[in-house]
């Protein structure tokens, strides 16, 4: 019989979205500190500054991705992520700006270089049995020496302009109007069509949890989840077409995220991850490759690795050896503060993505509100840590349950 019993399902559901009801109510709560406390009537919520949290915070959200990846694996952490951003990121500038390379090719090679970053850390972990930690803090030295090498110590400005419009444009049609407001109708039929399948998926899965015999929350909860799903969807997409349409980055990020969230949550390999982290002895008896599996972790840790490098460089239109930090640490709190467990086994990419989005709108809501960034820091270590403690508290009650 499916559970539908109410106390218990409002607890579950609201536990199940803490952040995402969080993030709603910390971007309401900027909204109107900005307009009732300094007098700004945009507020928070509105086209440009929505528009500028996604173009500021999309290499976090690819960081993100692949973080959780390792994490999973057992609470693992990769800390050379921001220098491989400022390598490959180098390697971009002097491809395209020094040696003349087409852009696409230039693309791929900085890819192809990421992947090898990655993998020569999955080699040394997986297969030689040094601890994670001591690998990417060795990685994070030496791929950042090499970046200032790269450049010799220097910023380089692309020749390539076309390359940071295939990262920084925008996907439109036309304006059309509402009302007063002209709008962009091709983001509104997008978002129209991407809200439409989210609440069919979603439909889809709750009726397979019922009839299957899994716990499901009841009619009313379901319900109020999904409203709050449609109502950020449509929410995002009326501001983006108010503004000038679909950023191209947005795509991108919507791919990545589209497709390791199918990997983790709908593949036998996604699940392997899950399993070493929960056990990994127990998971290796099972037949599981844990060596193979913690390899293709850091591998692909480096991949996106470069993939947020193109980004930075796109949207910086240069290359310089001082990019990418502290970008591990950003890419670790949003991986926590989005659910993950410290200890492994336990987190989704939705959470991740949450994470990262909550960081971005903490780091931009302060900024607007005149914050200084001493104390900022010291705002983002504490939600750390009460991510985290909520974390540990969470698997004591499990263990002594």
């Amino acid at each position: 019989m499916a559970e539908t019993n109410t106390g218990g399902g409002i607890w579950e559901v609201l536990k199940k979205n803490t952040m995402l009801i969080a993030l709603v109510l910390v971007m309401a709560f900027f909204h109107f500190y900005l307009i009732y406390g300094q007098g700004n009537p945009r507020g928070f919520i509105n086209p440009a500054t929505i528009t500028n949290l996604i173009s500021q915070n999309a290499y976090v959200i690819v960081l993100a991705t692949g973080m959780l990846l390792c994490i999973l694996t057992g609470g693992n952490i990769d800390l050379s992520v921001g220098s491989i951003v400022a390598l490959v990121g180098a390697l971009a500038g002097v491809f395209m700006t020094n040696w003349g390379i087409h852009p696409a090719l230039a693309v791929l090679m900085c890819l192809v270089a990421g992947l090898l970053i990655g993998a020569f850390h999955g080699f040394w972990i997986a297969y030689m049995k040094i601890p994670p930690f001591i690998v990417t803090l060795a990685g994070m030295m030496l791929w950042r020496g090499l970046a200032l090498v790269v450049l010799n110590g220097n910023t380089i400005a692309l020749s390539r302009e076309n390359y940071s419009g295939y990262w920084t444009g925008f996907l439109s049609y036309g304006k059309g109007h509402i009302g007063t407001q002209r709008v962009d109708e091709l983001t509104l039929i997008v978002g129209a069509i991407l809200t439409l399948i989210l609440v069919v998926t979603q439909i889809r899965d709750h009726l397979h949890k019922s009839r299957s015999g899994y716990a499901a929350e009841s009619g009313f909860l379901f319900g109020f989840k999904l409203l709050l799903y449609i109502v950020v969807m449509l929410g995002v997409t009326w501001l983006l077409a108010c503004n000038k349409g679909i950023p191209v980055i947005l795509i991108v990020i919507a791919v990545i995220v589209a497709g390791y969230h199918y990997f983790t949550a709908r593949t036998v390999p996604g699940r392997y991850l899950y399993a070493i982290g929960g056990n990994e002895k127990a998971a290796r008896m099972s037949g599981v490759n844990t060596n193979r599996m913690m390899f293709f972790a850091y591998a692909n840790m480096g991949f996106l690795s470069g993939v947020a490098a193109l980004m930075c460089v796109a949207r910086l239109n240069s290359a310089s050896p001082s990019a990418g930090t502290g970008y591990e640490l950003d890419a670790i709190a949003s991986c926590f503060i989005g659910g993950a467990s410290a200890y492994g086994g336990t987190g989704t990419v939705a959470g991740a993505v949450i994470g990262a989005i909550f960081m971005g709108v903490l780091n931009q809501g302060m900024s607007l509100a005149g914050v200084d960034a001493n104390w900022q820091q010291a705002v983002k270590g504490s939600v750390l840590l009460i991510a985290v403690v909520f974390d540990v508290i969470s698997q004591k009650r499990k263990q002594s349950a």
